[in-house]
């Protein structure tokens, strides 16, 4: 069922950041569309980076990629993965796009000799940008994420842009808030009246409080909120700790969020329809089997860094009825002879080296990766984690002593990863690598053509090294197995063992990973784990 006009929903934040604002909109975003409605998310970040691919994971957590080559917040993850869809460059808003998109347009003088102003012109710039994306979308609800906290210098002018869209288009707000408890059963709701009231001094008035918290909410605490922000009861959710973040949906279900929610909006629908997704929730609560999986990674203190991989990994588990449980492996240690690898993987069923940059920790991964192969352990390498495979074979295969990717060692002997022929030229960082979605062939025969059961398929990327084809014949010959290439054979997509399950691939397949699709090759790794610990 479609709506005869399109409708609005903006979350905001108000106490703190971190309360899980993208998990909640992709909730209400599932919700919806389980009643046959379209929709399209959008995301607003207020910082000047035009977007993430500069920033540093340990600031930022992951740098989600989109098949347009956006690299994006990692909240755009949570939107395709919870919607299964494809999003593009025209759902991220970031400050950085929209000053440029300004200035361009003073210089070219699309302003008419006015001074320009943050108000009508830039919040004009965002009320065109969310329009013209739900139009392009074809959306009955566009639903606008604003990062941050209400507060804020840096979101302050997008919030003056909602504020007025909703006196020109029908649009519902959601406040997310945390509602503190400083003992067992007592909760504070203050914060959440002040910051209510700071919202509302800007014009904006929020018609659902949506409640994270340490514990249940209470009636109580229920009915304070609601008295003193103006918000009848019911509007007044909690959002629970809850042991899958693919539970919410329900969770807000039970709470009767969808029929208040398209009663505000003054829309209808068609019946829900989560019997699937339902289902797949509770084999991820209820698991028949166990495996663990070690990550090695050089940003492992920040989780967030590998949101995907994690998530890839919940959803092959789901697919098997099997819970992954994640090890995380500082492969630092093993280059300082603190452990070994074998040390650091033992009770693993599986390990996986995911994409990074840099040096650190390189040495410990190659050790991992030389373990795995050797006790026949399943590997999934992802970008630098194929890359890493590649010099391992080399080294401890093909008697290439110090082989190496030039990225590491510029000088090493055997360069059997370098530079991408395009990037040698380049000098900017932003937006310059091998991005989005890049069509690759498949050798039939292979365990990578096996997992995807076809012969074309398309991944996304996020490098600037390949596999250097110098040294290919040499490394096929030795019997490392190339089953994936570009359509016109230049580039190394992905490589395997002859022996065992052991696959590395260029691409990043756990950016299109869905708990109702799962990525083939993590789908095709847990259940070489699975079948590996069953012996």
């Amino acid at each position: 069922m479609r709506l005869k006009a399109r409708k609005y929903i903006v979350v905001l934040g108000s106490l703190m950041s971190g309360l899980g604002k993208g998990i909640l909109a992709a909730s209400v975003a599932k919700l919806l569309q389980s009643r046959g409605l379209k929709i399209s998310p959008i995301k607003f970040d207020g910082y000047l980076n035009v977007d993430c691919g500069t920033m540093n994971p340990f600031r930022h957590g992951e740098v989600f990629v989109l098949d347009d080559g956006t690299e994006c917040d990692m909240d755009f993850g949570t939107y395709e993965r919870f919607l299964n869809v494809d999003l593009s460059s025209k759902n991220s808003i970031t400050g950085g796009k929209l000053f440029r998109n300004i200035i361009d347009k003073e210089r070219k003088g699309g302003f008419l000799g006015r001074d320009v102003q943050i108000v009508p012109h830039l919040t004009d710039e965002i009320k065109n940008w969310i329009r013209k994306t739900g139009e392009e979308q074809d959306a009955d609800v566009v639903i606008v994420e604003v990062g941050g906290t209400v507060g804020d210098l840096e979101n302050g002018y997008f919030l003056e842009a909602v504020r007025q869209l909703a006196s020109e288009e029908k649009v519902v707000f959601i406040q997310l808030t945390f509602v503190p408890s400083l003992s067992e059963g007592e909760l504070k709701t203050k914060p959440t009246q002040h910051a209510n009231r700071l919202i509302q001094s800007m014009g904006i008035h929020p018609d659902f409080i949506v409640c994270r918290g340490n514990e249940p909410l209470s009636r109580e605490a229920r009915d304070k909120i609601s008295m003193f922000c103006n918000v009848p009861p019911q509007n007044v959710l909690d959002d629970p700790a809850l042991e899958s973040i693919y539970e919410l949906p329900q969770v807000l279900e039970k709470q009767g969020m969808t029929g208040l929610l398209l009663s505000a909006l003054g829309a209808e629908a068609g019946e829900e329809d989560l019997k699937d997704w339902k289902a797949l929730v509770e084999r991820i609560k209820n698991p028949k089997k166990e495996i663990a999986v070690a990550i090695t990674g050089k940003y492992t203190a920040v989780k967030d860094a590998y949101v995907s991989v994690k998530e890839a990994l919940v959803h092959a588990g789901a697919q098997h009825s099997a819970k992954v449980n994640v090890r995380w492996v500082e492969t630092s240690g093993i280059e300082d002879g603190q452990a070994s690898a074998k040390e650091l993987l033992s009770g693993c069923d599986g390990i996986i080296v995911p994409g990074g940059f840099g040096s650190r920790g390189t040495e410990g991964k190659i050790a991992c990766i030389k373990y795995a192969r050797e006790s026949k352990m399943p590997y999934l390498g992802l970008c630098y984690g194929m890359q890493m495979a590649v010099v391992e074979w080399a080294r401890n295969v093909c008697g290439m002593d110090g082989a190496n990717s030039t990225e590491i060692n510029p000088d090493t002997k055997y360069p059997v990863i370098d530079f991408l022929p395009e990037q040698r030229g380049i000098k900017e960082k932003g937006a310059t690598m091998r991005l989005g979605a890049w069509e690759c062939r498949l050798k039939k025969g292979t365990k990578a053509y096996e997992a995807y059961g076809t012969e074309k398929i398309s991944e996304r990327h996020r490098h600037r090294y390949e596999l250097n084809n110098a040294y290919r014949q040499k490394l096929e010959e030795s019997g490392l197995v190339i089953s994936g290439t570009s359509p016109d054979g230049e580039i190394v997509e992905i490589i395997e063992w002859p022996d065992g399950f052991g696959i590395g691939t260029q691409a990043h397949p756990e950016l299109k990973s869905r708990l109702e699709r799962p990525a083939p090759l993590f789908a095709a790794f847990v259940k070489a784990c699975l079948e590996k610990k069953k012996g």
